[in-house]
């Protein structure tokens, strides 16, 4: 019996793990690097990317680990960044990715130091990309999302090219609206260290938290999008694109 219990736990943890899942791998400046293993020990691995331990969703807009996904952490000796210069591209590489409804959302933060120290909770955020409804309704159109799949599971955007040289963590999101009223947000932070000559930095509305950033009663977070077969628009929560 209690074998049999094990064998039913396992299986759960991989259905779970099939159904959700995050960023594996990056494309930045024409370099790959590979993202942190989630369901392994955070000791001995080596990434650009932040711990994440898990495939699952966060579900409340408000969690304490929202900024870089659960935990977050710090890989300490092994916590590498990846060099690249302003203007360049960045493609994000999924697993298989199951949710084509809802937007693509990509963030950066200055860390004001080194990143490697740094608590993404506590920094400030901006958007360098977003795509939400492309074409139809909003029940029933092509989202973000079903791009990203069609694209191989991946999403490019492009560092702005006069952003301020220095240490930073970009963050992918996708926030999967597939559940009415059931918002599921799957971020994951890497790290990076821009190079140029540009001198520009986000202020003002273009800055938010994480949390802090969405609630549940933005129209683009809390929504049921069967409901809504007539209509086309919808609003991607967060700030405005920050362009530079």
């Amino acid at each position: 019996m209690l074998a049999s219990a094990a064998l039913t736990s396992l299986a759960l943890a991989v259905s779970q793990a099939a159904a959700h899942g995050g960023v594996l791998s990056y494309n930045i400046g024409g370099q790959t690097y590979q993202g942190f293993k989630a369901y392994n020990t955070p000791s001995g691995q080596s990434s650009i990317q932040r711990e994440w331990d898990t495939y699952n969703p966060i579900t409340d807009p408000t969690d304490s680990l929202l900024a870089c996904n659960h935990n977050g952490a710090s890989l300490g000796s092994g916590q590498l960044s990846a060099t690249v210069a302003a203007g360049s591209k960045v493609t994000a590489t999924w697993n298989d990715w199951p949710h084509a409804i809802g937007p693509v959302m990509v963030y950066m933060a200055s860390c004001n130091g080194a990143c490697t120290s740094a608590n993404p909770s506590s920094l400030n955020w901006f958007k360098i990309d977003e795509e939400g409804l492309i074409s139809g309704s909003v029940a029933n159109g092509t989202w973000a999302q079903g791009e990203l799949i069609a694209n191989g599971n991946t999403w490019t955007s492009t560092i702005p090219a006069s952003l301020a040289p220095g240490e930073y963590f970009i963050r992918h999101e996708l926030l999967a609206i597939h559940t009415s009223n059931q918002p599921q947000f799957y971020p994951e932070c890497a790290q990076l260290k821009v190079t140029g000559s540009g001198s520009a930095q986000p202020s003002g509305s273009y800055l938010v938290k994480f949390p802090g950033a969405y609630k549940m009663s933005d129209p683009g977070v809390g929504i049921d999008v069967y409901s809504e077969t007539n209509v086309y628009t919808y609003t991607i929560p967060g700030p405005a694109v920050w362009q530079g």
